[in-house]
């Protein structure tokens, strides 16, 4: 208590006081969530409060301007709302709080705790868009990730600084996978976004992960699917700055983003509110932009020698692989891993499909007697797959083809190899022997 006393005067101590006049503006127009201020110009990004009867205030951010007001979008429900509320700017524009104070923490948008505990204290403000660097600050991935998950270990191996992305529909396993990704996975700090999902996902989340030594070098962004679109954004920006911050000192970060879909929802409403059309099955072009612009801000940093390992969610609408948002995560990230809808019905989980999931570093980053391995597995499992339909019905007879003759004899501990327990880990070493064994019985 003592501790945390001292902090907060040292704080006060060190901060200056500003005496110049406060800039205040009215509200003049309401539309939904999006209002517009007159009297009050201020740069795109800050954030205002709005003050109503009874001494309550809203909160807005500023998201363009137009006819000489400023557009604002609020961080909120518009109850009590009234014309002519006074409206005033809050803290430095496009800034958000960052540090290690957010490790062990679980805050909302706006860097707020809500695990129940104290404030975050945290001193240092990073760009919620993040620095623009140089393309050739972004060092090449060398290193192998240990995920824990026997099937990507072995199969699409990962790389520190890579990445990647899960694509599937709703209730193939997307949240499961990612759990044991956060339980397994080796990182100094790890650091979770949880975007547009549900409550009592969040709280499960919350209670499973933030207790013990791992919880420890652990923060969580959360933001449910209830609150607002421009709220939802920040959430993706404030969990993605706080990793870019720890990578500054030269830290292994993990972060983890879910999901990305639903940020594109969140930007596709602040874009339609502000008249964009619809390009692409009706999400404009600032919507797909967003979404390229968070997974460009992950990496490695050649100049600090740190690395932000991303891995983001993908909702496919309706299973379709083809959906804007997954077409354009696939083509700007450096793999993905797919979880298929059939797998899953025939109770294997992580329902992986290993021949639509690529990681596209894997050959640079492990042995080639492992990429040896890796590609029998692969051929041996989409010949099974192709011809599985013959197989089950029985009009196929053996000695027609040597190579599906095999695939059906290793059928059984190739389908075993691919399945793990939740609570169960396998290192990356022991995922590539258990794979180098099972295909030297091939040989």
């Amino acid at each position: 208590m003592l501790n945390l006393i001292d902090d907060t005067l040292g704080d006060f101590s060190g901060g200056s006081v500003d005496l110049a006049p406060r800039r205040f503006g009215r509200v003049a127009a309401c539309d939904g969530g999006l209002i517009e201020v007159s009297g009050l110009g201020v740069p795109i990004g800050s954030v205002c409060s709005i003050v109503h009867g009874g001494g309550q205030r809203h909160f807005a951010e500023a998201i363009g301007f137009r006819n000489g007001n400023t557009i604002m979008m609020m961080l909120g429900d518009t109850v009590l709302l009234r014309p002519g509320a006074m409206v005033r700017p809050e803290g430095r524009p496009g800034m958000v709080p960052v540090g290690r104070e957010f490790l062990g923490r679980a805050v909302d948008a706006s860097g707020q705790p809500i695990d129940g505990g104290g404030p975050v204290l945290a001193r240092r403000e990073w760009p919620a868009g993040g620095w623009r660097t140089g393309a050739l600050d972004r060092a090449s991935v060398s290193q192998p990730f240990d995920t824990g998950i026997r099937s990507l270990n072995a199969l699409t191996t990962l790389g520190v600084g890579q990445r990647v992305g899960i694509m599937a529909g709703s209730g193939v396993g997307k949240s499961v996978l990612m759990d044991m990704i956060v339980g397994g996975a080796e990182a100094d700090a790890i650091v979770v976004g949880l975007i547009g999902e549900r409550a009592r996902e969040v709280s499960d989340f919350v209670s499973r992960h933030m207790n013990g030594p791992a919880g420890e070098r652990t923060a969580i962004v959360a933001v449910p699917a209830d609150h607002a679109a421009n709220l939802r954004l920040r959430g993706a920006m404030l969990a993605t700055s706080i990793a870019e911050e720890m990578r500054s000192q030269g830290k292994k970060v993990l972060l983890i983003l879910d999901s990305l879909t639903r940020v594109a929802h969140a930007a596709r409403e602040i874009g339609m509110l502000l008249g964009e059309p619809g390009a692409a099955r009706g999400y404009p072009p600032s919507a797909l932009s967003t979404i390229t612009k968070l997974i460009e801000r992950a990496g490695n940093s050649a100049e600090t020698g740190g690395a932000i390992t991303g891995i983001y969610t993908v909702l496919a609408d309706g299973d379709d692989q083809n959906d804007p948002v997954v077409d354009t995560a696939r083509s700007i990230l450096d793999g993905h891993i797919v979880l298929s809808r059939d797998i899953a019905q025939r109770g294997r989980y992580p329902a992986v499909d290993v021949g639509a999931s690529l990681s596209r570093v894997m050959n640079d980053i492990v042995p080639p007697a492992h990429v040896v391995a890796a590609r029998k597995f692969r051929a041996l499992n989409a010949t099974y797959e192709e011809n599985r339909d013959l197989v089950l019905m029985g009009a196929y007879r053996p000695g027609q083809d040597a190579t599906l003759d095999k695939a059906i004899a290793m059928h059984a501990g190739m389908s075993a190899f691919l399945g793990q327990d939740i609570a169960e880990h396998v290192g990356l070493f022991e995922a590539v022997g258990q794979l180098e064994e099972l295909m030297a019985d091939d040989a």
